[in-house]
């Protein structure tokens, strides 16, 4: 059984792709910018039509765009939207937090994790702009922190198919520990080609599903 993760902006494409099969959402705002934290509204208006038809609702917790070092301003607004995504009833919170350095910044990611509590943490594509010989040692480290899942297009450019390889082996070495979930440049145009090439058994993008007015 493969998962479809859509990712939304709003809730203007949520029914749809909820009529079309999706089992997970992830709720951003901004996607023009990779994605920010969508407001309070939103993730209760999503929530509360995707659980009573059986579909779980992730929120990014992103306070902007650009570099995933955060100030210690900024690392507070994230504080308080974790807590406030899980107030409304996230069914987990997505973040990727970096030092100068290029690592995890470890503190923070844990603090991260324990406010999600039973819920689902997700290290998204922050990973991705780790150095390819720090990921391994970063992904035993989120393994070994609790985090539920890593999404990852297995490089800084390009498409998840592209970068096959190293999401194979990404997956190899997470194992049975931490789902590894494929995203970038995943469509329902070539998700076939997807689940054949790449060893998840989840898939994540914006057009997952052949929504009507999104090309």
């Amino acid at each position: 059984m493969i998962k479809r993760e859509f990712c939304a902006e709003n809730f203007t494409h949520v029914p749809e792709a909820i009529e079309l099969g999706i089992e997970r959402i992830e709720l951003c705002d901004n996607l023009a910018v990779g994605g920010t934290t969508p407001t309070d509204a939103v993730q209760l208006e999503t929530i509360r039509y995707a659980h009573p038809r059986g579909v779980e609702v992730v929120s990014m917790i992103r306070p902007r765009g650009g570099s995933f070092v955060y100030s210690e301003t900024e690392k507070s607004q994230m504080l308080e939207q974790a807590m406030q995504a899980i107030k409304n009833g996230s069914d987990g919170i997505v973040f990727g937090c970096l030092t100068e350095q290029g690592d995890i910044d470890k503190s923070f990611v844990e603090t991260l994790i324990r406010i999600s509590g039973s819920r689902q943490s997700v290290f998204h594509m922050a990973f991705d702009a780790i150095s390819k010989e720090k990921q391994p040692e970063a992904l035993d480290w989120l393994i070994e922190a609790g985090c539920t899942r890593l999404l990852t297009r297995g490089g800084t450019v390009g498409t998840a198919l592209q970068h096959k390889a190293v999401i194979n082996e990404l997956i190899e070495r997470a194992g049975s520990q931490m789902e590894i979930l494929p995203g970038g440049g995943i469509t329902h145009e070539n998700l076939d080609e997807a689940k054949a090439e790449i060893h998840a058994t989840q898939f994540h993008g914006t057009q997952i599903v052949p929504l009507t007015h999104i090309k």
